[in-house]
């Protein structure tokens, strides 16, 4: 398992699904779990231990509200963190700026509200790093989205 995706009820699985989709897409291997960081911290901290443990590389951690599920995470772990804020209540703006306003030294990097999509590409470029064949896969996949919008819009737009 290379990427790991926590969020904290079942509530926000459809959210996170967007991130399952993008690294099913590039065939990278991927565990999720709901664990809520204020409901059971301690499952969370052993849940944490043993993806570390199978060698997981990043975390995508999704929360809504206080949105503090990333940030715990961030601080039991020196892997990558990718935080997704979820619109439970204000738009999502509450949890944004939660995730996105970590005390420096325990960063998270933060997508758009409700983006887990993003989360997952971001992911994926990380890994793209150590790991030729995501890499090529990612370069591939960019060429062809360019390609696709080019031959979708080249037409331009009536008004």
């Amino acid at each position: 398992m290379k990427v790991a995706i926590f969020f904290g009820s079942k509530s926000d699985l459809q959210i996170m699904q967007g991130a399952a989709s993008i690294l099913k897409e590039f065939n990278i291997e991927y565990e999720s779990f709901i664990l809520s960081a204020h409901r059971v911290p301690e499952k969370l901290t052993q849940t944490l231990k043993n993806v570390q443990n199978k060698g997981c590389e990043v975390i995508i951690a999704g929360a809504g509200l206080a949105a503090h599920l990333p940030g715990v995470i961030a601080s039991q772990t020196i892997l990558p963190v990718i935080g997704v804020p979820i619109n439970a209540n204000l738009g999502g703006l509450d949890a944004l700026l939660s995730i996105a306003q970590m005390p420096k030294s325990i960063p998270v990097a933060t997508v758009g509200i409700n983006n887990s999509y993003n989360a997952g590409m971001i992911a994926i470029e990380i890994l793209a790093l150590k790991y030729p064949k995501i890499n090529n896969k990612l370069v591939s996949w960019r060429k062809d989205m360019k390609t696709k919008f080019l031959e979708d819009n080249s037409k331009g737009a009536k008004l």
